[in-house]
This record gives structure tokens, C-alpha cells and sequence, in this order.
């Protein structure tokens, strides 16, 4: 590989004896405690008292260790955000081939816990341009594991395990080339049902009205009034907008759609696009008021600060308790990622504007890019995630809170969208709260598949397992 180092004080000598001292620190942990991590960002919404427990420092797995351009490839540790990661890469003119949302989201993360954005609808999820992963397993061996070698079944079956086999410490992915800027055009629909045809047509044709399709993605601001973003590289641009300050991205969606010129960013906002806002969650702190926006300083206005303050009110209980002495019903929050076929997108939009009520609603499709089978006899290629080869999902991301009304279940709403998503044919992620029964749970996640590797990778169980973690909230 022709390594361009990223740091001149460090280089893959120093990642070997990271590795080593990270095998010794985790072998002096006690056996009997859970395993976590010492680090500064989460994109987690299972919020959990941390116990106190000695915590593993992988601080040293942070940094992009190379970007080759000729190749189109980047070595990675598995704690590099992907802030990080696109910072190492644009000089370049390259990018990796799915860039999640949010700044602090980590390659790491989003390969064990999954990802996605608007290119998914050509380049899959985020661990599908991993050519390997050089892992710490539950076992406390470190092992590559690749497409092609002895460990190919961890290397398959990694992608959402959300560190219950083990952590990555290292990976290589592939790079795509970019364009200075990106066209956006913004679509008008009227219903679900166009506006999940017209996901079918344009990520089929990946182009629209003769222009090529880069990324598409579309937000629900209520039953009648939807829009699809079709964007594109482009090597100039007329004008370029501003996110990041005073004007709102989601705001301008509704603005700039219809016969008109679309937008324009650099490739580098279009990026971030989602981030400064946390989608359209900053309302919540006020941001929504331009009175508010212009005190709030641009450096504080991030996806990980909006997160850190969602935990300290959910430490406090400030918010329920605000609620109570108000006489207002408590609420419940619903922060949920899910993944529906296109042919059943319709319905779950009717249903969510139904029984949910919230709004925007991202749509963002997908469809695997790796679609052959990686052994005889496994019926899908990432088993721990079932998705369809050939088959166009559209994910629905919806995270805020909705009213409780008396004599509601439990987790009301949260339940409500599971069995949803499981009678349309779905799958939900796993990041934030999940209620599913232990033999539901398995029979979604592929229970067999997952104590096999459990038995390979962790027979000692020194990591919690997949159900004990997401739905345990252990």
C-alpha cells in the first residue's frame, strides 16, 4: 500500500504496539465485570447507568494511519470519526462510500452497529466497503478477518453485533472519488405511494431528467407533503449555501423544491448537511428561534453537543419532572432507525402519521451492494441483519417525543412501531431502545448465527451478548 501518513508521529509500528498493550490492558480486567469503553462520544440512544468499572482505553485507535489515492483505499483505527475520516480524505478528491450523518459517529461504530446515508441506494452500508478488520475478540485474541480467510465468518457476521463479539481495532475500506460541489434538486410529492415510486424509478435509474443521481434521500413533513432530494457532483457551482449559521438545511427543502435551480453546497457540507441541526432536533434547545440560533455559538452547534444534553436531562429526569409540574402528559421518546421494503413504504408512512403522529420523517433508500451469497447454504450475506439481496429498502429515521395517554402500555409507542416494522417484513436498529421478547428478538436477528461466532469468538462470554446489550440495556 502506498502510505501517505496522516501524522508524522505516528505510523503502523505504533498501531502494532497500541494493539499489544490493549491485549495486556484487556486481559487485566476482571472476568466477572462488563467490558466498556473509555471514550468521549456516543451515538447510542440505550442510555444506561455506566457501572464503576474499570474501562478500556482504545484512545490510541483514533486516527486515519493512511489514505492511499491511487488505490482509492484508507487504513483506519476503529475509533476514527468519521469528522475525522472525511478530513483525511477530501484533500484527496475522495470520500468513503457511505458517510453516516454525524460527525462523531465512528467507522468503527457504524461497521458494528450499522449505517447509512444517501449514497446507500448504490453503495449499500457502511461495512460493505470494508475489505478487512483487524478485531479484538471477546476471547482477547486479535484476529484479521476478511472476505477470504479463516475468519470470514466473523467478518460477516460483525455488522451489527455492537461489540458483543469484539471491537475493531483496525479497517480497510474503499474510496470513491468526488467533485468539488453537489447539485441538489428537492421533488414535491403528494402521498407515500408516489413517493415511494419514485424512490423505485430514480435509485433503479440512478439519474433524473439526464442528470446522473449521486445520493438521494427525503423527509415526510406530514401525509401530504413530502420530498425527495435527488443530489449530484457537480464541478461548479453558481452559489454555494451556508447550513452551519443563521439558515436551517431541512428549512430550505421545502424552499428550494420545484422547477427552480435546486441548491448548491460543497461536497464537504453536503456531507454535514444533518449535523448542524441533529436533522431537525435541535428545535428542541431552541435553535428553531433566530433569536436563539444567533446567540448559540456555530462551534456548539453539533450533532455530539445536542446528544450530551439529551443525556444530562436524561440523568436529571429534568424534562419529565418540567412535565409533571406543568400538569402536561409525560412523554415518551421515540428515537428509532427502521427498514422497510419500497413496495411496503407506503404503508408504514399511514400507520406511523397515524398511530405515531410525529413529524419530519427521514426516508433514505437503500440496497445491498454485496449480493452474493459469501458461503453455500447461508441464506443472507450479513446474517445478523437480514436484509434481501436485489431488494430496495427505504429506512425511516423518527426521533423525538410523543405524548403518553392514560392507561398506555409501557413503552407505547416504541412497541407499536416493532410490530409494524415486523408485519411489513422489516428490521430496526439496534442503537437506541428495543422491547422485543428474547425468542422475537432472535428470530429477527438470527439467533443460530450469532451464538456460533459467540461460541468462536467469546467462548469465555467475557462480552455481554446481543440481547443482554440492546434490549437488556445492560
Amino acid at each position: 500500500m502506498r502510505a501517505i501518513r496522516q501524522s508524522s508521529q505516528w505510523d503502523f509500528a505504533d498501531h502494532v504496539e497500541a494493539v499489544q498493550r490493549l491485549r495486556r490492558e484487556y486481559a487485566q480486567l476482571p472476568a466477572d465485570a462488563p467490558v466498556r469503553l473509555a471514550k468521549p462520544t456516543s451515538n447510542l440512544f440505550r442510555f444506561r447507568d455506566a457501572p464503576d468499572t474499570p474501562r478500556l482505553d482504545v484512545s490510541a485507535f483514533n486516527r486515519v494511519l493512511a489514505v492511499d489515492p491511487v488505490e482509492r483505499v484508507a487504513e483506519v483505527g476503529g475509533m476514527t470519526t468519521y469528522e475525522d475520516l472525511v478530513a483525511a480524505t477530501l484533500p484527496h478528491g475522495l470520500m468513503p462510500l457511505v458517510v453516516p450523518q454525524l460527525r462523531t459517529i465512528t467507522l468503527g461504530g457504524a461497521v458494528t452497529g450499522l449505517g447509512i446515508e444517501s449514497s446507500s441506494f448504490r453503495n449499500g452500508l457502511p461495512h460493505e466497503s470494508v475489505e478487512e478488520i483487524e478485531i479484538l475478540t471477546g476471547s482477547g485474541d486479535v484476529v484479521t478477518a476478511r472476505r477470504d480467510n479463516e475468519h470470514s465468518e466473523l467478518f460477516y457476521g460483525f455488522p451489527n453485533s455492537y461489540g458483543t463479539l469484539g471491537y475493531s481495532l483496525r479497517l480497510r475500506i474503499e474510496l470513491e472519488p468526488v467533485k468539488p460541489y453537489v447539485h441538489l434538486r428537492h421533488l414535491r410529492f403528494g402521498s407515500g405511494k408516489e413517493a415511494m415510486e419514485a424512490f423505485e424509478r430514480i435509485c433503479a435509474d440512478a439519474e433524473y431528467k439526464g442528470e446522473r443521481v449521486d445520493f438521494v434521500d427525503g423527509v415526510a413533513f406530514g401525509p401530504g407533503e413530502l420530498y425527495l432530494t435527488l443530489a449530484s457532483f457537480v464541478d461548479k457551482a453558481p452559489w454555494v449555501s451556508d447550513y452551519t449559521g443563521t439558515d436551517i438545511y431541512y428549512r430550505s427543502i421545502p424552499r428550494y423544491a420545484g422547477p427552480g435551480p435546486g441548491d448548491y453546497l460543497t461536497v464537504h457540507d453536503y456531507l454535514w448537511r444533518w449535523d448542524t441541526d441533529w436533522f431537525w432536533c435541535s428545535g428542541a434547545f431552541g435553535l428553531d428561534n433566530p433569536a436563539v440560533r444567533r446567540l448559540w455559538p456555530r462551534s456548539l452547534k453539533r450533532s455530539d453537543v445536542y446528544r450530551k444534553l439529551v443525556a444530562l436531562d436524561r440523568r436529571t429526569d429534568f424534562s419529565r419532572l418540567l412535565n409533571l409540574y406543568r400538569g402536561r402528559p409525560q412523554q415518551e421518546p421515540v428515537i428509532q432507525d427502521v427498514e422497510v421494503g419500497v413496495e411496503r413504504g407506503a404503508e408504514f408512512l399511514d400507520f406511523f402519521h397515524s398511530e405515531i403522529g410525529m413529524s419530519p420523517i427521514w426516508m433514505c433508500p437503500l440496497r445491498l451492494r454485496e449480493t452474493a451469497s459469501p458461503a453455500a447454504g447461508r441464506a443472507h450475506v450479513w446474517p445478523l441483519y437480514p436484509l434481501e439481496r436485489e431488494q430496495l429498502y427505504v429506512n425511516f429515521g423518527f426521533w423525538g417525543m410523543v405524548p403518553m395517554r392514560p392507561g398506555q402500555r409501557r413503552a407505547h409507542h416504541n412497541r407499536a412501531v416493532e410490530e409494524e416494522v415486523s408485519r411489513l417484513g422489516g428490521h430496526k436498529s439496534l442503537y437506541s431502545d428495543a422491547f422485543y421478547s428474547e425468542d422475537e428478538f432472535w428470530r429477527l436477528y438470527n439467533g443460530e448465527g450469532y451464538r456460533r461466532l459467540k461460541h468462536t469468538y467469546d467462548s469465555g462470554e467475557r462480552l455481554l451478548d446481543l440481547y443482554a446489550k440492546c434490549v437488556g440495556n445492560k
